[in-house]
């Protein structure tokens, strides 16, 4: 298959590659090279294993700073609701990553939930690809813009809460009661 202009990809996200075999590498389907197999490439899942570990710290940081007052047990969840493979994935649709994507032809025609796996994992895996390129400060800066915006929301629709800590809170709130 022909390669998509990871330029294109690259003026979207404000930076430009060192290294581009980074940039392919990250768009990479393991599923791609088993129709692809001459061109000595490498899939996407090494770098994803690193960037999930950056998104991690990042978010991290960013919620320890944001919240000064909230207990361990809230970042946690906050933090779980932020890299969920909805949350990121979506991140990932918004910058047009869909087209970049290197898949394999069966790969190519899934839609719904699959896709969003592959989207998120994607996203990972050029979160580690800027943090190889040029460093953490990079791959901060990218995490930042495309995934910070986010907490608000989480926090204030408590969709970080589950589903019966929520149903208790309101049978409290509106009858004053805990259901059992």
């Amino acid at each position: 298959g022909c390669m998509p202009d990871f330029k294109g990809f690259q003026k979207k996200i404000g930076y430009d590659f060192r290294d581009a075999k980074l940039i392919e590498c990250a768009f990479t389907h393991r599923s791609y090279l088993n129709e692809n197999r001459a061109v000595g490439r490498e899939h996407n899942e090494r770098l994803e294993f690193l960037g999930d570990a950056v998104l991690e710290l990042v978010v991290t940081e960013f919620l320890f700073a944001k919240y000064p007052d909230k207990p361990d047990g809230d970042l946690t969840a906050y933090r779980a609701a932020l890299v969920t493979t909805i949350s990121i994935s979506d991140a990932a649709t918004k910058l047009g990553m869909n087209e970049y994507l290197l898949l394999s032809r069966g790969e190519a025609r899934d839609t719904g939930r699959a896709r969003q796996i592959i989207l998120a994992n994607a996203f990972e895996a050029l979160i580690g690809a800027l943090y190889l390129d040029s460093g953490y400060v990079t791959a901060k800066d990218f995490i930042a813009k495309n995934i910070f915006h986010k907490a608000e929301d989480v926090v204030a629709n408590r969709t970080w809460q589950d589903a019966k800590s929520r149903v208790q809170e309101i049978a409290q709130e509106t009858k004053g009661i805990t259901p059992t």
